[in-house]
C-alpha cells in the first residue's frame, strides 16, 4: 500500500490533492518509504504541484544526510514507482484513508506502551487522548463554506432544530430562545453570597430531572456541600430539615428520584487554584472510559479559581490576560466536547451594596465578558430579599437581543436552594426600566449622577 500511495502521488494529481494534507510521515514504517514521501511532500508544498521522477532524483542527490545504503534503496524505490490508470479514484482514496487510520492507531498503541514505562515523563492520563486522536483520523475535505454552491445546505441549517438545554424559569427561556446551545460558555456574576452557586445547583438539579447527565466541578466548596444543596432542591426540603431526616426517609426520597430520571450528576472537587481546562479534559476522558459517563452540561464553580493551561502560575502577567486565558480555554473545552459550560465570577468591590451591575463590575478581567456567550448579573438587595426575589440583568447575550427583557426578577427559596417563576405583576415595573428607580437606592443614584453646579465668581463681584 505504501508503494501504491507514493506512485499515485507522482502520477495522479487529483488523488494527490485529495490525500496529501492528511498523510503524515510517521505512517510510513521504513526509512526508505518515509524519505520518498518527504521528498514528494517538500516539492508539492514549495511548488504547488507534484514532482516527476526526474525531480525526485535531483532532490535526492542534494540530500546529503542519507547513508549510502539508504540512498540506493530510495533511488531504487523511485525507479519502481508506476500506476495502473484504470484504478478507481474513490476506491483508492478510501483505501488510503483506511491505511492512515490503521497506522495512526498502531502508532498510538506503541506510544501508549512507552507511556507505561516507569521512566516515562508523559502522564498515563494522556493515553486516552492518544487513542482518541488516532481513532478520529479521517479525510475531511471540507475547507470552508462556499456561499453560492452551499446555499442549499445553509438553508437546511437555518431550519434545523438546534440542541439546547432549557430552563424551568420562563424568562431565562425567553432571553435565550428556548435554552443554551452546545459549544457555549455562560457566566453568572454576583457579589459574595449573591446566589451564584445556588443558581448553578438549581439548574443542575433541573437538568437531572430532564434526563441529562451533569458534571459539576467545584473549586470552592466541598463535594458534599454541593450535593447537599442539590439534595435540598430535589427532595423539596430545607437544608435544616435535610439534616434531621432519618436514613430510611432519605433513602425513600432518593428512590423516587431514581425512578423519575435516567440522568446522573457527578460532582468533582479540586483544591482551589489547582486545576484548569487540561485537568477537566483528563477528567472527562476518565469518566468516559471508567464510568461510561458523558455529560450533557458542565458547571464549574467558579472561573476565577481555575488555573490557565497556557500561562504558568506565578509568571509576570496581569489578571486581565490571565483570566481571559482561562475563559478562552474553558470555551475551547465546551467546543471540543460539544457541551454548554456554566461558570461564575465575582463582582468587584464597587458592586457591593449597589442596586445595579454592569460589565464594568466584572472582577479581575474585563476580558471575561468578551469571551463568554451569555453573561447574567444576579442582583440582591434588602428590598428583594424581603420579597424572596433575585433580579437578573442581561449583560451580554449572543442568543438574543439583550435589550429585550433586559431585567427581570425570579423567586428564590434559599432554604431549599431553589429558584422559581414569579407572577407577571412582579415584572411589570422593572422589565424595561432601570432598577429601583422609585426606591431610595434609585433616588440616591440619580442624585449622585446629577451634574454639580459650578460656582461663577463673576456673578458675585458686587458682593465681594
Amino acid at each position: 500500500m505504501e508503494k501504491t500511495i507514493l506512485s499515485h502521488l507522482i502520477y495522479n494529481e487529483k488523488y494527490g490533492r485529495k490525500v496529501l494534507p492528511f498523510i503524515k510521515p510517521e505512517y510510513f514504517q521504513s526509512d526508505t518509504d518515509k524519505t520518498v514521501f518527504d521528498l514528494i511532500h517538500s516539492y508539492a508544498t514549495k511548488y504547488n504541484q507534484f514532482p516527476t521522477k526526474e525531480a525526485l532524483y535531483i532532490d535526492l542527490e542534494n540530500k546529503t544526510s542519507l547513508n549510502e545504503q539508504t540512498f540506493k534503496d530510495v533511488r531504487q524505490l523511485v525507479s519502481e514507482l508506476s500506476i495502473d490508470e484504470t484504478t478507481n479514484l474513490d476506491w483508492l482514496v478510501d483505501k488510503t484513508e483506511e491505511f492512515c487510520q490503521e497506522k495512526a492507531l498502531f502508532n498510538a498503541l506503541r506510544e501508549s506502551i512507552k507511556v507505561m514505562d516507569k521512566n516515562s515523563k508523559v502522564p498515563k492520563g494522556s493515553i486516552p487522548k492518544l487513542l482518541q486522536d488516532a481513532l478520529q483520523v479521517s479525510f475531511d475535505s471540507h475547507v470552508g463554506h462556499d456561499f453560492v454552491e452551499d446555499a442549499s445546505d445553509r438553508f437546511d441549517e437555518y431550519h434545523k432544530k438546534e440542541i439546547k438545554l432549557d430552563f424551568d424559569l420562563e424568562y431565562l427561556n425567553k432571553i435565550t430562545g428556548g435554552g443554551v446551545p452546545q459549544k457555549t460558555l455562560c457566566c453568572l456574576i454576583a457579589t459574595t453570597g449573591g446566589g451564584k452557586s445556588l443558581a448553578m445547583c438549581h439548574m443542575a438539579a433541573h437538568n437531572l430531572m430532564c434526563n441529562k447527565n451533569v458534571l459539576y466541578i467545584t473549586l470552592e466548596m466541598a463535594e458534599e456541600r454541593i450535593a447537599q444543596r442539590i439534595d435540598a432542591n430535589l427532595l423539596d426540603v430545607t437544608i435544616q430539615d435535610l439534616m434531621e431526616l432519618s436514613k430510611i426517609e432519605y433513602q425513600k426520597k432518593m428512590e423516587k428520584i431514581k425512578k423519575t430520571t435516567k440522568g446522573k450528576i457527578i460532582i468533582k472537587e479540586y483544591p482551589t487554584a489547582s486545576a484548569g481546562s487540561a485537568h477537566f479534559r483528563h477528567l472527562l476522558n476518565e469518566l468516559k472510559i471508567k464510568r461510561n459517563f458523558v455529560p450533557d452540561v458542565i458547571y464549574i464553580d467558579y472561573l476565577n479559581l481555575c488555573i490557565s493551561s497556557r500561562i504558568k502560575q506565578g509568571s509576570q502577567v496581569n489578571t486581565y490576560s490571565y483570566v481571559k486565558a482561562v475563559a478562552e480555554e474553558l470555551r475551547g473545552l465546551a467546543v471540543e466536547f460539544k457541551v454548554p459550560i456554566w461558570t461564575a465570577t465575582q463582582a468587584n468591590r464597587g458592586a457591593f451594596n449597589a442596586s445595579d451591575l454592569g460589565l464594568e463590575n466584572t472582577s479581575d478581567s474585563i476580558g471575561l465578558p468578551m469571551t463568554v456567550d451569555l453573561m447574567l448579573a444576579l442582583i440582591a438587595t434588602e428590598e428583594l430579599d424581603e420579597l424572596g426575589q433575585i433580579m437578573v440583568k442581561q449583560l451580554k447575550n449572543r442568543f438574543g437581543d439583550p435589550n429585550i427583557n433586559k431585567r427581570f426578577v425570579i423567586g428564590v427559596d434559599r432554604a431549599k436552594m431553589r429558584l422559581y417563576n414569579v407572577e407577571q405583576s412582579a415584572q411589570e415595573e422593572i422589565l424595561d426600566g432601570p432598577v429601583f428607580d422609585d426606591s431610595k437606592f434609585g433616588e440616591e443614584e440619580d442624585e449622585r449622577k446629577k451634574p454639580k453646579k459650578k460656582f461663577y465668581k463673576d456673578k458675585f463681584k458686587g458682593f465681594l
